[in-house]
């Protein structure tokens, strides 16, 4: 298994490139050598193909040749991962060759692979957020599927990730394979830069009034304007906590709030006497009922669960929202060998592979979810 330091001696000076040596070392690239594409917007063929293509590019922009030494690590596996996902998602009916979704699905895969590998945190995290959203610059201008201004999405995005990180992954994606539309492509990425730039969020993140008013803007999707700060009514302050099994939760909880009252899924399930992995839909409604006592008297109050999904966050945030609650995520993260020890030592029915199982669902929450997002990383 490859670690950072041999990841790092991996990353090519500007204008070089050791695609046999990264290849060899990262053999998580292996199944892209098999994966088709579209003939019309990829005529190189293969996935793999198209990413040392990509590679090509990006380590001869004058983007990547600016960067400091972690800029390059980010640009570079940004670049190496960004269609990963395709070897999940492709597939071929009647011809016509598709890949939806793999950009969420490349980063979970790619998230996995570089935390395994010890991949430092804020590093690993700016590499699989460009993943996830590589596909943007080319459809923020010329129109999204959900409808968004491109002044919607540079602004939310801003506080995700570097813009000018993503749009130099975009414009090595675009120029790095064979097809009619490449003009169009790279059009569309220098378009998304100018729109970041109006805005004052292409180096940094957009300038909001306040958390409030960027929380309920990012969630309206942008319905409302910017002249003034968005009112806050008064609600409860929750702490959410979200993170992998065994990676220290109820500690932390026990640490830094011992006087809040706390509700969980686990707590729920041993008073209700029920088992982990079974039907826990009575110990749910449990603990959302206590949730809404709490949020209806404006209490503090903390819910600690596992969150590992932005799907299954956004079931407790929704909720929390709609009762007007001021909110703070707290993720908690370990490295891979000290969770899989915590969780063999605690005498839980959660095996390790089911742990793995778990984390093929793993999305470290953003900014853009909460009023604020707090990242306790153990070395």
């Amino acid at each position: 298994m490859s670690d950072e330091a041999t990841l790092r001696d991996l990353v090519p000076a500007p204008g070089t490139l050791d695609w046999e040596g990264l290849v060899d070392e990262v053999e998580i690239l292996a199944p892209l050598a098999t994966t088709p594409q579209h003939p019309v917007f990829h005529g190189e063929g293969d996935v793999l193909t198209h990413t040392r293509m990509a590679c090509e590019v990006m380590v001869d922009l004058p983007d990547y040749a600016e960067a400091d030494a972690d800029g390059r690590f980010v640009l570079f596996y940004a670049t190496v991962f960004h269609d990963l996902g395709k070897a999940v998602c492709t597939t071929v009916v009647d011809g016509h060759t598709s890949s939806a979704g793999h950009g969420k699905i490349g980063a979970i895969d790619a998230r996995r692979w570089l935390w395994s590998a010890g991949v430092r945190f804020d590093l690993r995290e700016r590499i699989c957020r460009i993943v996830r959203h590589h596909m943007e610059p080319f459809y923020a201008v010329a129109g999204n599927f959900r409808g968004d201004s491109p002044e919607y999405v540079v602004r939310t995005l801003s506080w995700e990730l570097s813009i000018h990180e993503i749009a130099a992954v975009a414009e090595a994606d675009a120029r790095g394979r064979i097809c009619a539309d490449m003009g169009e492509s790279s059009v569309a990425v220098e378009l998304f830069r100018e729109v970041a730039r109006d805005e004052g969020c292409y180096d940094a993140p957009y300038p909001y009034a306040d958390t409030h008013t960027r929380l309920q803007y990012c969630r309206r999707r942008g319905a409302s304007g910017l002249d003034y700060p968005f009112f806050a009514p008064p609600g409860s302050h929750v702490v959410v906590m979200s993170g992998a099994p065994a990676s220290g939760k109820n500690t932390w909880v026990a640490k830094n709030h011992p006087g809040l009252p706390v509700v969980s899924l686990d707590d729920a399930v041993a008073e209700l006497g029920l088992t982990h992995g079974g039907n826990t839909g009575a110990a749910a409604h449990l603990v959302t009922d206590r949730a809404r006592e709490l949020l209806r008297a404006h209490e503090p109050f903390v819910w600690n669960a596992t969150h590992l999904s932005s799907r299954i966050r956004a079931r407790t945030l929704d909720l929390l929202y709609a009762y007007d609650a001021h909110v703070q995520v707290v993720y908690l993260e370990s490295p891979e060998p000290t969770v899989k020890r915590r969780n063999n030592d605690r005498g839980t029915t959660l095996s390790n592979a089911k742990l793995d199982q778990m984390l093929r669902r793993w999305e470290v929450p953003v900014p853009a979810e909460a009023h604020e997002v707090r990242y306790e990383i153990s070395p």
